[in-house]
């Protein structure tokens, strides 16, 4: 179910970015992206971009929702300077921010609670993280790696340590 999901809709933005193209001998100073990813902390994230010359500003988001404590949800953004914008290949260094939060269920809590007739602990696990992170991310024909060290954590609950993702943006 969802591999059909981004399939489709990794095909809407191959589309649209079609429709949206044009061939003209002069190259516009502004980038547009869209695209898909999956990765860390965030496993499935929607990518979107927009660029004037190499100054490059990205927003990446998703969620899931399974249950009441079943559940992940994330965003990032970060300001980047783009090398090698003209040939297909980019390396992009910036710096960024985030914030991810995930609630699975814990079912050796749910069962010590049972035991013990009343709520003595919290039926789940929990995790979030919101930080400040230098970025780097390579891409060639659009397919993408992105790399973020987390330097500045406001929330010390299981700081993370590497950020990544992995997926395709298609531009135009």
């Amino acid at each position: 179910m969802l591999l059909k999901r981004l399939v489709t809709i990794f095909f809407l933005i191959f589309c649209t970015g079609n429709v949206l193209a044009k061939d003209s001998p002069e190259k516009s100073p502004w980038t547009f992206e869209a695209g898909i990813s999956a990765g860390r902390p965030t496993p499935i994230m929607l990518n979107a971009g927009v660029g004037y010359k190499n100054i490059f500003f990205r927003a990446m988001g998703g969620g899931m929702y399974f249950g009441t404590d079943d559940f992940w949800v994330g965003f990032r953004g970060g300001f980047a300077w783009e090398f090698f914008r003209e040939l297909p290949f980019t390396l992009d260094l910036g710096i960024g921010s985030g914030y991810a939060f995930a609630k699975a269920p814990n079912g050796y809590l749910k069962a010590l609670n049972r035991a013990n007739g009343e709520r003595m602990v919290r039926s789940y696990n929990y995790k979030e993280a919101l930080d400040i992170s230098p970025e780097i991310r390579a891409s060639i024909y659009g397919i993408f790696t992105y790399i973020a060290i987390p330097v500045h954590c406001f929330m010390k609950h299981d700081e993370p340590t590497v950020l990544w993702q992995v997926g395709y943006a298609y531009r135009f």
